[in-house]
């Protein structure tokens, strides 16, 4: 069975990725050390990862899912992040938002919200 292939990114679009990856906030950052460590039913996570022209924070790509933690800047761009939210699912992914407060305060259910929507979407692929 030949390879997946994924979409060319452009070289600034992945090294403006490496860059996110080292500038996280204390809420992605934290997520991320959850993410990482299989705290997620042990699906894999990429964190900061291109797809087509959009960065977004954590993918898993076994179903499809992208986390994204808005911080204060998401209050000024609704209407961008509208519309990237709808290219997205409209290209197949699957998406769920936190605010930085939420992933700070309770980490754990953000965790159990992530896997729950993680569990449905594959349940619905099989």
């Amino acid at each position: 069975m030949p390879a997946k292939q994924r979409p060319s990114v452009s070289p600034e679009l992945r090294q403006r990725a490496r860059e996110l990856r080292q500038t996280m906030t204390a809420a992605e950052t934290l997520l991320w050390a959850h993410l990482r460590g299989k705290a997620s039913d042990g699906r894999k996570w990429r964190r900061q990862r291109p797809i087509d022209r959009f960065i977004v924070d954590f993918y898993c790509d076994e179903c499809r899912l992208i986390v994204e933690v808005d911080g204060d800047i998401h209050l000024a761009q609704i209407e961008r992040d509208a519309e990237r939210t709808a290219w997205l699912e409209s290209n197949g992914y699957h998406l769920i938002r936190f605010r930085n407060e939420e992933i700070e305060q309770d980490i754990h259910s953000v965790l159990l919200a992530i896997n729950t929507v993680a569990r449905q979407i594959s349940s619905l692929e099989k």
